[in-house]
């Protein structure tokens, strides 16, 4: 009996498809779950990408209108009041308060310095909650396709030692391919963790970095447009 069973050991396919497709159901359940998680946490990683990238790329083509010494209020009139960059909307959003804030006659309404802060603060968190949308999945994916893996290789083991009764031999050559089908479970849950935390950690100071740009252009417009209050 042993000897039978070491000669369909010895011919068993450990390819990943093979050891898929002999694991049980609860098995395969997490190893799709696992492979979800890991094309979806792939996917915000490119998206995150591109998005930051064209964001980068807006602010240095707005920047250098908003410097090129042209007035304000013609590059607000070019742009509109619901531009598609992300630094021209908090611009816009500025813009439109300090408009909003004069009177017929060219008086300005008191405390319009406030007001036009907090018109900015509101544009750049909406654009901050856009810039980080996503990057909680893959914080979720980083702490728990691990935990996960493990859970499938709990399940795989247990069924391992449950065939090592059930055929009542130790030989490894019989049990090797449920222990390998159950180390697929974790091989998969780090290969979704790992990149997924990675690019987590990467692409939370990127957004900071561009988040942290939007508010120093914030500073610098407020202040342009304080010297023009104190100035009427």
């Amino acid at each position: 009996m042993e000897t039978e069973a070491l000669a369909a050991a010895a011919h068993a396919d450990f390819s990943m498809w093979a050891l898929f497709w002999r694991a049980t159901f609860t098995v395969k359940l997490v190893m799709i779950v696992l492979i979800l998680a890991s094309v979806w946490g792939w996917a915000v990683i490119f998206d995150k990408h591109r998005q930051y990238a064209r964001a980068r790329r807006e602010t240095g083509r707005f920047e250098g209108q908003f410097w090129s010494g042209d007035p304000l209020d013609t590059l607000f009139d070019d742009i509109g009041p619901t531009p598609a960059g992300r630094t021209e909307r908090v611009f816009a959003a500025g813009m439109t308060e300090w408009r909003r804030s004069h009177k017929q006659d060219g008086e300005t309404i008191g405390g319009a310095h406030v007001r036009i802060d907090r018109s900015m603060d509101v544009a750049i968190q909406k654009e901050a909650e856009s810039l980080q949308k996503g990057l909680p999945l893959l914080a979720t994916i980083g702490s728990t396709a691990p935990f996960i893996g493990l859970f499938g290789t709990v399940i795989g083991i247990m069924n391992a030692f449950i065939e090592i009764g059930q055929q009542q031999s130790t030989n490894l050559a019989v049990v090797a391919p449920g222990i390998a089908e159950a180390l697929l479970a974790t091989g998969l849950g780090l290969l979704a963790a790992i990149p997924a935390v990675i690019f987590y950690n990467k692409l939370s100071a990127d957004s900071d970095r561009i988040i942290a740009g939007y508010e120093s252009f914030a500073d610098e417009f407020a202040t342009i447009l304080s010297r023009q209050l104190d100035q009427r």
